[in-house]
């Protein structure tokens, strides 16, 4: 197959669209701000024809912050149909480095929300939406360096696929490449860490609904699915995010009531592994990994299994608080040594230069791994009188993102020269 090499140009980039963007907008829901007449504003310019692309692309997040996420892919579809590469705030006229993100056309969370980890770095973030409807930019936005932030879910398979076909011929370096990406959904992630001593992943199946209305019929059904598959399994309709739709089920009978309260014809399955410790808490961690290696991100603590960070109670607990903080000052000294072969297979296997795991421990000690992908928010937004310890723990994130980004765009300079 023949290798056309693209080429970069000064001109193209000078097509960037300025925008609010993800990183500023999204701090302003966080903090309580009514974005309603921000919408209103924009709304009217849009309607009137005199809003520009970086306008209606920050309606289209506007809408999805405020709950619609209907109307927001709807605008951001018109407004992508003309125009694709879109620059957020830089804090230097004179950036250091030009990053350039390529996304699909998908709701705020499936790509990687690269805005936050690159806010205060004095680098030029573009990001170029590449779309079934248009062939990639000829020639291509001037750019140091390039990062695939579309994910690795179905509406995201094309603008993968559109990038995946570019990439040999990609005249700058290019992280987290879709071949790489694609191996992150859950139906393929355990396949992906299987076998990983001291790592424990529990197979996540696609069903449809047809069998699991068999098994609500005969529980034994589960075991066709999967040998080690029986009562309490966990459910979420393929495609969630965010734990929509995420259950326990324990028996047959609660299964009968999760799918006559829930549409769609294909589910993840999976069985249910109880990380309680001994005191009964459930903690989950999320961890990030930059060019391989981890860092502490944040800890939830919980008297309910399904923890997110928002249902865990972390801001009204002065403990809980205490307890994350002491996770993320010895993070490097307990959590990462005491996992340390652990992680670093499953880093070799993900291969991105940068992504994010969930996961905790279990009562064996194992390291239970929940989900890795390259879109979780790792974010600087909680209020430093509630959480001081925090702002240090992000800054050492984000400059360890921005220096491996320097770091590639530098080795391919020197290998060229």
């Amino acid at each position: 197959m023949e290798v056309r090499t693209l080429e970069t140009s000064e001109a193209a980039r000078a097509g960037c669209a300025d925008r609010i963007g993800m990183a500023k907008l999204a701090k302003m829901a966080f903090d309580g701000r009514d974005l309603r007449p921000q919408w209103a504003e924009l709304i009217a310019k849009l309607l009137n024809g005199t809003a520009d692309a970086g306008e209606g692309i920050d309606l289209a997040l506007i809408a999805q912050l405020l709950g619609d996420k209907a109307a927001g892919l709807a605008i951001q579809q018109e407004v992508l149909l003309s125009h694709r590469l879109f620059r957020s705030p830089c804090t230097t006229k004179n950036p250091r480095l030009r990053v350039l993100a390529l996304a699909a056309a998908t709701d705020m969370g499936s790509n990687t929300p690269i805005e936050f980890l690159l806010e205060e770095s004095g680098m030029e973030l573009m990001m170029l939406y590449v779309i079934p409807e248009a062939e990639l930019p000829t020639p291509l936005p001037e750019h140091d360096i390039a990062i695939v932030v579309a994910s690795d879910s179905e509406d995201c398979h094309p603008a993968l696929r559109q990038i995946d076909a570019a990439a040999p011929g990609w005249p700058r370096p290019l992280l987290n490449p879709p071949r790489l990406v694609s191996s992150l959904d859950r139906d393929k992630l355990y396949r992906l860490l299987e076998g990983i001593d001291g790592l424990e992943i529990p197979a996540t199946l696609v069903v449809t609904r047809e069998r699991l209305l068999d098994a609500v019929q005969s529980p034994d059904e589960l075991k066709d699915i999967a040998a080690d598959l029986a009562f309490p399994v966990i459910v979420r309709p393929r495609g969630s995010h965010a734990g929509s739709g995420l259950a326990k089920i324990d028996d047959a009978a609660e299964l009968a009531r999760y799918l006559d309260g829930r549409e769609g014809e294909l589910f993840f399955v999976s069985r249910f592994i109880d990380y309680s410790s001994l005191d009964g808490l459930y903690r989950k961690y999320r961890v990030v990994f930059v060019d391989g290696r981890p860092y502490a991100c944040h800890m939830a603590i919980a008297e309910r299994w399904d923890i997110w960070y928002l249902n865990a109670g972390m801001s009204q607990s002065a403990g809980k608080r205490l307890e994350e903080e002491t996770w993320m000052r010895t993070f490097d000294i307990a959590f990462a040594r005491r996992h340390h072969a652990a992680l670093t297979a499953l880093a070799d296997r993900v291969g991105l230069e940068y992504f994010t795991v969930d996961c905790a421990e279990t009562g064996d000690g194992s390291l239970l791994i929940f989900e890795a992908d390259n879109t979780a928010v790792v974010h600087n937004m909680d209020h430093a009188h509630v959480f001081p310890y925090k702002a240090p723990q992000m800054r050492r994130i984000f400059d360890a993102f921005a220096a491996m980004l320097v770091r590639h765009a530098v080795q391919r300079r020197e290998q060229a020269a």
